[in-house]
């Protein structure tokens, strides 16, 4: 079969789940990894025939697609901020909003850095994952103390896997956010919560479902704030005097947030919006 045929064949098969241009994704995706080719080689190559060993390769790529499971964990890895981390069902895979969200602090921070070259600045993530928001935050600011925590030791295992893999060092912490107590304190705190409401699932892919952690992703109807409330109380002790506090939020809670922190007597909140025009990230500070 050659590389054309495969393609639309991909795009005949995955139809009931994706469309068209979701699966012509998918497709490249996967051709990428296991052929070695570009996009837009796919496309320049397309009449060249794929040999056995590949095509079988291929095809079983397909079939983990065709009963919803996220390439990203077939393939065990997502490309975040211009690196390649490890993923597997125990951690989120990363997405682009926190990819934006990450950008902001390391834009805001990168110009203290400017500012006072002697001040170390220390950051604290809560809820590690996969590790891209404090391995990525390391490596761009690479002269931070960055620490994360998770409830989670496998989600740490798989998140020091990906810390030795783009070779920087940060400090793991496991433990439970809703009862963790430590002296030290951070110049910035931020945190990517379980924030979607059980009340939301009927809406979402069923690969989200059924192959992603639902620990870092749902919480109750009743009480969907329930980590940034206990975020916000840590941050009012732990944070050092003008030190922030970034969050990225549920779309249709950005109001509720702001309004959470301000009773909690932050300062210069803001709200911003994602690339898809949804309210998506917070920063205040103290």
């Amino acid at each position: 079969m050659k590389i054309g045929e495969l393609a639309a064949h991909y795009e005949l098969e995955l139809e009931p789940l994706y469309d068209s241009n979701e699966a012509k994704a998918l497709f490249s995706v996967a051709a990428e990894q296991v052929l070695a080719l570009s996009s837009a080689k796919l496309i320049m190559q397309k009449d060249i025939d794929i040999n056995f060993i590949n095509m079988q390769k291929l095809l079983s790529i397909l079939n983990d697609l065709q009963i919803g499971k996220p390439i990203q964990h077939i393939l065990e890895e997502a490309h975040f901020y211009g690196e390649v981390f490890k993923v597997n069902e125990q951690v989120l895979i990363p997405r682009p909003e926190t990819e934006e969200l990450v950008d902001w602090i390391i834009s805001d921070n990168s110009l203290r850095f400017s500012v006072n070259t002697n001040h170390k600045i220390s950051i604290l993530d809560i809820g590690t994952g996969s590790g891209c928001i404090p391995i990525t935050l390391k490596k761009h600011l690479s002269r931070a103390e960055v620490a994360t925590l998770d409830v989670s030791p496998n989600a740490i295992a798989v998140a020091k896997e990906n810390a030795e893999q783009i070779n920087v060092k940060i400090k793991f912490i496991e433990a439970d956010i809703l009862t963790f107590k430590t002296e030290e304190k951070f110049d910035v705190i931020v945190s990517n919560p379980p924030y979607i409401r059980d009340l939301e699932k009927a809406d979402m892919h069923n690969n989200v479902l059924v192959y992603e952690p639902h620990l870092a992703l749902f919480v109750r109807d009743e009480n969907p704030l329930i980590f940034y409330k206990a975020i916000a109380d840590f941050a009012r002790t732990n944070l050092k005097a003008n030190g922030q506090l970034y969050f990225e939020i549920n779309e249709y809670l950005g109001n509720e947030t702001i309004e959470m922190l301000a009773a909690k007597d932050f300062i210069n909140i803001e709200l911003r919006q994602d690339m898809q025009g949804k309210d998506r990230m917070v920063r205040a500070g103290i």
